[in-house]
């Protein structure tokens, strides 16, 4: 796991120089502490940067970037691939010869024998950056998942790219002009989908993508993997015994690929299924026991420590517990905005953080469950969204109004009952919505549209469409939102999360989940299987249960997070009146301070306001005076 910086420039000017890469390259420091290198032509108007954590091939063969035997070739890479072994072996039956043991050599040759078509061979995560300068072109390219991050800005000519946006500043030519549609996303979302940034002329690539850029400056994106196609292609007309058997084998080959590394790996273990499945399966192959790694609270309805240390005695684990107080969360928060250098708005951030430094401390690589609730439809919301388009689906637009305005009238007289006052809430904004894209968009969202009129003062398309129901056809409303979450949510909030919170502290984090294989497995499995009699994650329970008793799988899903409305309400509410007060906003006059105090004043009374939506203007406003104002 490393990061990765580089400058393209088609107009030949002065800015690319090895001061300016290697001011780059430093930003990422802490996602490679092992090793820096780069690399910088001035004849084509190209630099690549890149900073080492060295999990394969430890020796000073892995650095990078690195140059194919002509030097025709240089890559940038952040990534593991899993395969590259079996890549290797194909490769040298074709004559190539390797000098280093790493993956990095691997994606070079094989480049150099297949071209892009050899991204199809590769099983892992990564970003890279390959310039090749026989076609005169720069190549970006990110995984099929969106594990790994890659940024790039562009503008008249100039191309700058990075694993974390932090890494641009550093370019003189870089402008950091925000971009208000972006904005207006994350207050509704808590997070910026791609390939959209915080700022003007700066995208992310998208997942299952790559970009080619020429010395013109002329760019084409490819999108080489979608998710989509695999459940676009039917379900399988396989027997449920068959489904279980077959994926059981996917899922253990899967996991075995994030077990190779030349230094210490273990698994972030919550006692959920998806963890649970992840520490059953290789520790019955392991012939030592694991080390995992859970954060508890001490709070009730947040701690599930004791589910997985029951798990972890039942399996044998060599297993560490961290417990998470207020005062520890509290001293993360200033740092947030650091790590996560765009406004982010997962609170969950912030225990996810701590566990990783915690479990920094003995290993430097860890497995997570990441992407099981996305394939396996582990999500409440879709139990929810389903029962809504049976109930509801079908009224005709005028009548799903009518009952919306009498939600409203009816809603009031529920003010001492907060949580069915804001299920209400909730169902009377679906009920005002007419498309699916726009029903799966209120029920995801935190400021609604009609808030955000009110309280923005900028103008914004509040019609923006970026789930792309449209493209999916005639499958049913369960697949639908799984692949809307896999595109959208899963890349630019889940992984997002993971990967800063675990490159902070050089960690690096895999997601078995996410093998190809098995999206493209489970993208066909019929819906009618991955939700059952009522049971989410069917198929996971199932195969799970092959290797515990029962009363360890059956538990309540319980989500992963913080206490944020009581914490915000009492321990947090300094961060609020101090960011969110009227002279701080006055810094950008971005918000109608008249809405932002309204929305103060009914949290503290305890009256209904979402505290996600304080917490998403807390976390803008405190990554706007870390990033916007001088220093």
């Amino acid at each position: 796991m490393c990061g990765i910086v580089g400058i393209f420039d088609a107009r030949q000017r002065s800015f690319l120089e090895e001061s300016v890469l290697s001011r780059m390259a430093e930003c990422l420091s802490h996602r490679g502490p092992d090793d820096r290198g780069v690399f910088v032509s001035q004849e084509h108007g190209i630099g690549l940067g890149h900073t080492r954590l060295a999990i394969i091939d430890l020796s000073s063969l892995g650095h990078q970037p690195m140059a194919n035997k002509t030097k025709t070739l240089w890559i940038a890479f952040n990534g593991e691939i899993y395969n590259f072994q079996e890549v290797r072996s194909e490769l040298e039956k074709r004559g190539r010869k390797f000098k280093s043991a790493s993956d990095t050599e691997v994606i070079l040759e094989a480049y150099e024998e297949w071209g892009m078509e050899s991204v199809a061979r590769f099983r892992g995560m990564f970003a890279f950056a390959i310039w090749d300068a026989n076609s005169g072109k720069l190549i970006l390219c990110r995984d099929r998942a969106g594990v790994k991050p890659l940024y790039y800005y562009q503008k008249n000519g100039l191309l700058l790219f990075a694993s974390e946006l932090k890494a641009l500043h550093k370019h003189p030519e870089f402008k950091k002009e925000i971009n208000y549609e972006a904005l207006a996303l994350f207050l509704q979302l808590g997070y910026i989908p791609a390939p959209h940034t915080i700022f003007q002329n700066t995208f992310k690539l998208q997942p299952g993508s790559y970009l080619e850029i020429d010395t013109h400056g002329n760019s084409k994106e490819v999108r080489y993997w979608d998710i989509a196609s695999f459940y676009q292609l039917g379900p399988f007309q396989k027997s449920e015994e068959e489904i279980i058997e077959e994926l059981e084998g996917i899922l253990l080959e899967s996991f075995r690929y994030r077990m190779v590394a030349d230094v210490p790996v273990g698994i972030f273990l919550s006692g959920g299924l998806d963890s649970s499945t992840i520490a059953a399966l290789l520790q019955k192959q392991a012939g030592a026991p694991i080390k995992t790694f859970t954060i508890g609270f001490h709070e009730k309805g947040y701690d599930e420590a004791p589910f997985a240390k029951k798990i972890a005695q039942y399996f044998g684990t060599e297993h560490h517990e961290l417990y998470c107080t207020k005062e520890m969360a509290a001293d993360v928060i200033p740092q947030l905005p650091d790590m996560y250098d765009e406004p982010f708005g997962d609170s969950s951030a912030i225990p996810t953080h701590l566990v990783s430094k915690f479990a920094r401390e003995q290993v430097k690589v860890v497995l997570s469950g990441d992407g099981g609730d996305e394939l396996f439809g582990g999500y409440p919301k879709y139990g929810a969204l389903e029962w809504y388009q049976r109930k509801f689906g079908a009224l005709p637009p005028a009548l799903s109004r009518s009952l919306a305005v009498g939600l409203a009238l009816f809603s009031p007289s529920l003010k001492k009952h907060t949580n069915l006052k804001n299920k209400v809430y909730k169902l009377r904004n679906l009920l005002r919505e007419r498309s699916f894209e726009d029903i799966f968009r209120t029920a995801n969202s935190f400021w609604t549209r009609q808030q955000l009129l009110q309280l923005l003062r900028f103008p914004f398309d509040a019609n923006s469409s970026f789930y792309g129901f449209n493209e999916l056809g005639s499958l049913d409303a369960f697949a639908k939102m799984q692949v809307a979450d896999f595109r959208v949510y899963l890349p630019d909030d889940i992984l997002v999360k993971a990967d800063r919170a675990t490159m902070a502290v050089g960690l690096e984090g895999r997601e078995p989940f996410l093998d190809q294989k098995i999206a493209e497995y489970v993208a066909r499995v019929p819906s009618s299987i991955k939700f059952k009699k009522g049971q989410s994650k069917y198929l996971l329970k199932k195969i799970l249960a092959r290797y515990i008793p029962e009363e360890l799988i059956e538990r309540p899903k319980q989500g992963f997070g913080i206490p944020i409305h009581a914490w915000l309400r009492q321990d947090f509410s300094r961060f609020l009146q101090e960011y969110l007060a009227p002279e701080r906003l006055l810094l950008h006059g971005l918000f109608d301070q008249r809405a932002v105090q309204r929305a103060l004043k009914r949290h503290r009374e305890g009256r209904g306001v979402d505290a996600h939506k304080l917490w998403f203007l807390l976390m803008f406003q405190m990554w706007y005076e870390r990033w916007m104002t001088p220093r």
